[in-house]
């Protein structure tokens, strides 16, 4: 199975388990959502194992199994296809890839793959937080009111379950109006700064709160 196919496959089932995610927060009646939450988990799982063993079986290598290097590169495919700035996934990158030659079990691969794709959404859902900071014309946002949302974020992510990064993403639905609007009240009531915040900035800045929640593998 070509890095390809293997990024599409394990995407398709990360997209269906963020929506069960979503349609039972957004529904009550825990008990008749437990099984589609539970169902888009199964079938994630099971797609990151079969494409753990397609890259596994392949090759020259003279043992089966998976190495380093393929890991590493899958990695770098799934982030470069998710299109987010190389200066905000490269520190994950780093704490997550392994060595060339070393042997990577399942449970590392899938837990790589699962934040590499956790990223690239909080990633998303950064952008379009920023969007309503920004001042269209300018492109850029009072660095007051950027610093406050990165605050409320940070204190966000510091009650998640920092052994499961999908949890992460909850952090943003706790941004909601009333959140906001407190940052922008303790915002008002700073110093206007000289420089604004731009997006770049901005993007990198809440892509290290969540990265610094990731353990580094091994």
């Amino acid at each position: 199975m070509p890095q390809t196919d293997a990024c599409w496959l394990i995407q398709q089932t990360f997209t269906e388990r963020l929506l069960c995610a979503g349609q039972r927060s957004r529904q009550q009646g825990c008990n008749q959502e437990e099984l589609p939450a539970l169902g888009g988990r199964a079938a994630f799982n099971n797609n990151v194992s079969v494409a753990y063993e397609c890259l596994s079986a392949g090759g020259r290598r003279k043992r089966p199994g998976l190495d380093g290097r393929t890991y590493s590169e899958l990695l770098r495919r799934i982030c470069r296809d998710g299109q987010a700035p190389e200066e905000v996934v490269a520190p994950l990158l780093r704490k997550v890839q392994c060595r060339d030659h070393e042997a990577v079990p399942l449970s590392v691969f899938r837990a790589g793959t699962l934040t590499c794709f956790v990223l690239l959404e909080f990633v998303a859902r950064a952008g379009a937080l920023f969007q309503l900071l920004e001042d269209p014309v300018a492109a850029v946002a009072d660095r007051r009111v950027g610093q406050a949302v990165l605050d409320t974020l940070e204190g966000a992510l510091q009650a998640s379950d920092a052994a499961a990064p999908a949890r992460f993403l909850e952090a943003g639905s706790r941004l909601g109006p009333d959140s906001l609007a407190l940052a922008l009240d303790r915002a008002v009531g700073g110093r206007r700064p000289r420089a604004p915040m731009t997006r770049e900035e901005f993007l990198e800045r809440a892509a290290a709160l969540f990265i610094a929640k990731v353990k580094p593998v091994g």
